[in-house]
């Protein structure tokens, strides 16, 4: 006698999740959410835990760092760090989302010359203001704004101090830019596009957007899903960068052997010679990576972050 659908079990697998740590570069495919890619990686590597740094559009491609295990512990300090962009900018038209996703909302005749567009780009260097676009995953009484525009609905946005380290045109022809951009973390790069063309008498909006690094990770290091997918997990592994590579900026302290082995007992050590009065990335005699700390008002080194020390396996 067949069992009815209701007593029917379905036997399912459980897929075993591993203990991966460091961080992987990942060249974001367009098309594709930060979450949507950091949950393939995740998945690639069947890891317990991941998490990405810097959420790129879906229109986006370029650098996104994935971290994995321990790393996740300092994934702030790369959301936190400088970006840099290649921009590719329409002139003339503007649409609702400020890229080539939206619907155009109006359009305006270009009439300036590559010097007056090049210096209007000079009048956005160092610190500026900025309106958040309505298009954006920022939120507002817990809802992105993003799902209010999509309704209908116009939030009122308060500008923000952004930095934009540097800005250059690269290339400008038939009414399209290519800019390169370096800006502190929270620009829009979208918004900035506007910017400039509201400088210039016209209306704007970007045809396409590469993230060309992020921190002191280079687009180069980077690897496409495509070639993940087609790797073993041992090559996946290979590819990994060392979890205190997404600190590298912060001063490095040794730590003799006694305070090495105290402060992995979570006390705050003694350390002989000058002591930076910042973020410190502590390192053991042998200099494994212990973790983050940071000076006392006394003088002494307490831990802030640190590291679960773990062999990497690469079996599934």
């Amino acid at each position: 006698m067949q069992a009815s659908p209701s007593t029917q079990k379905k036997t399912q697998v459980k897929r075993v999740k591993r203990l991966v740590d460091g961080v992987l570069l990942l060249d974001k495919p367009f098309g594709f959410s930060s979450n949507q890619a950091l949950q393939k990686v995740k998945w690639l590597f069947q890891a317990a835990k991941a998490g990405h740094t810097g959420t790129l559009d879906p229109l986006a491609t370029g650098v996104l760092p994935i971290c994995l295990g321990e790393a996740t512990k300092f994934a702030q300090y790369l959301t936190d760090a400088d970006k840099t962009y290649v921009a590719s900018v329409q002139f003339g038209t503007t649409t609702t989302t400020g890229d080539a996703e939206g619907d155009v909302l109006s359009t305006h005749p270009v009439t300036f010359t590559r010097p007056q567009l090049e210096q209007a780009i000079k009048q956005f260097e160092g610190e500026i203001s900025q309106v958040p676009p309505m298009y954006s995953a920022l939120k507002h009484e817990g809802k992105a704004l993003y799902a209010y525009a999509r309704e209908g609905v116009e939030i009122e946005r308060k500008a923000r101090i952004v930095y934009i380290r540097a800005i250059t045109l690269d290339s400008y022809a038939g009414g399209v830019a290519e800019l390169s951009v370096t800006c502190s973390k929270g620009t829009y790069i979208r918004t900035l596009a506007e910017d400039i063309a509201h400088a210039l008498g016209c209306g704007a909006h970007l045809i396409g957007l590469r993230r060309t690094a992020t921190a002191s990770y280079d687009i180069s290091q980077t690897v496409c899903l495509e070639t993940l997918e087609s790797m073993t997990q041992e090559e996946r592994v290979q590819l990994l960068l060392p979890v205190d590579s997404a600190i590298e900026s912060l001063p490095k302290v040794v730590l003799n052997a006694d305070a090495a082995y105290y402060l992995q007992q979570g006390q705050p050590v003694w350390q002989s010679g000058k002591i930076p009065d910042s973020d410190l990335r502590l390192y053991d005699e042998q200099h494994h990576f212990l973790g983050l700390g940071s000076l006392q008002s006394d003088g002494k080194i307490a831990p802030k972050r640190l590291l679960q020390i773990r062999p990497i396996k690469t079996d599934i």
